[in-house]
């Protein structure tokens, strides 16, 4: 007797042994997932700039995500400022807004990613001075959205990442948000999660290369703010963070071409909130945070995988407060 075919979920992942290649199912046939690996001192290198420790920062932490260790001082900003809005291309690595002592900035600044050194001035952040914008990028374009100034704003600015200046009005948010996870492939943004007056699970997304407001995508699994976020060209995910009264340890992901709700991932090692993330196109690596205690522990998943992070390295510095964590090998770039 012949069995019943199997039903193959959309979005499922396999490793062609034929081929040597990372292939997806996209609902009809399996599709091949294009990577690249930047040829930077090694292979492709994870940034995060600012943070408090437990007083503002304006450290720049970098490390290789291909392998296992410490952070690295890269540099520093102008200023000691935490909860600013990271996004790269292969590049550059652009920080925008955050929260210094005496209150909110729009300062945008940047680093080139292959060198070590200070942020150099870039522009300002076209609308309200904020901290907590969720930042996501392609190669060409970067976004910041949402965030908190201290109303909470639906705003999305973007900019042109290979020039400098100010940022410039993309859209909006479908309401008022704060401490919402970005992430993104080369065409799509997702935006996840977040607080308007108490937390939501609502996943959106945006065509980076257009301009205008967000589209539904649909719920997250677990209602989680304040976590990482990253992923490859096809599946992002979504790690750690907090569900009022209590930090999580959740690892939770999609599939970024299509809509829908999150799926369960796994867990990182430890309960925290207000670390960062960084990805290539194999790896996403979870940085420091919160659980009370100021955390230096850095923890890893493949993702094309699912199943429990492990143990990376640490951060020369311990630091929360840094969610926006780039690469210059994350999803958006390919």
């Amino acid at each position: 007797m012949s069995l019943p075919p199997v039903e193959i979920p959309l979005g499922a992942m396999r490793f062609n042994s034929d081929s040597q290649k990372l292939e997806y199912f996209n609902g009809e046939i399996w599709m091949q997932i294009h990577t690249f690996n930047p040829d930077l001192n090694g292979g492709p290198r994870g940034i995060m700039a600012g943070g408090a420790d437990p007083n503002h920062s304006n450290v720049i932490q970098a490390f290789n995500i291909s392998t296992q260790g410490n952070t690295f001082d890269f540099g520093n900003l102008s200023s000691q400022r935490y909860y600013i809005g990271g996004c790269a291309s292969r590049t550059r690595a652009v920080w925008g807004g955050g929260s210094e002592g005496g209150g909110y900035v729009d300062t945008i600044e940047y680093n080139t990613i292959a060198s070590t050194g200070d942020a150099v001035a870039f522009g300002e952040l076209v609308g309200t001075d904020r901290h907590f914008p969720a930042g996501l990028a392609n190669q060409t374009r970067g976004l910041y959205a949402g965030g908190e100034s201290p109303s909470k704003t639906a705003e999305i600015d973007y900019i042109t990442i290979a020039s400098t200046g100010d940022s410039k009005d993309f859209g909006d948010l479908s309401a008022a948000r704060a401490t919402v996870i970005g992430f993104a492939s080369p065409t799509r943004g997702i935006l996840a999660g977040g607080i308007e007056g108490s937390a939501v699970n609502t996943i959106e997304y945006v065509t980076i290369a257009t301009t205008g407001s967000t589209a539904d995508f649909g719920d997250q699994t677990y209602t989680v703010y304040g976590g990482g976020g990253g992923g490859n060209s096809t599946r992002g995910v979504m790690m750690s963070g907090y569900t009022h009264p209590t930090n999580v340890s959740t690892i939770q992901y999609l599939t970024i071409a299509t809509r829908g709700n999150t799926q369960d991932f796994g867990d990182v090692t430890q309960q925290r909130r207000y670390g960062a993330c960084c990805s290539s196109p194999i790896r996403a690596v979870y940085c420091g945070g919160s659980n009370p205690n100021i955390e230096d522990r850095m923890d890893y998943i493949t993702i094309a995988t699912t199943g429990n992070a492990v143990d990376f390295g640490n951060l020369f510095d311990h630091m929360f407060a840094i969610p926006n964590g780039c690469s210059n090998a994350h999803g958006g770039l390919g």
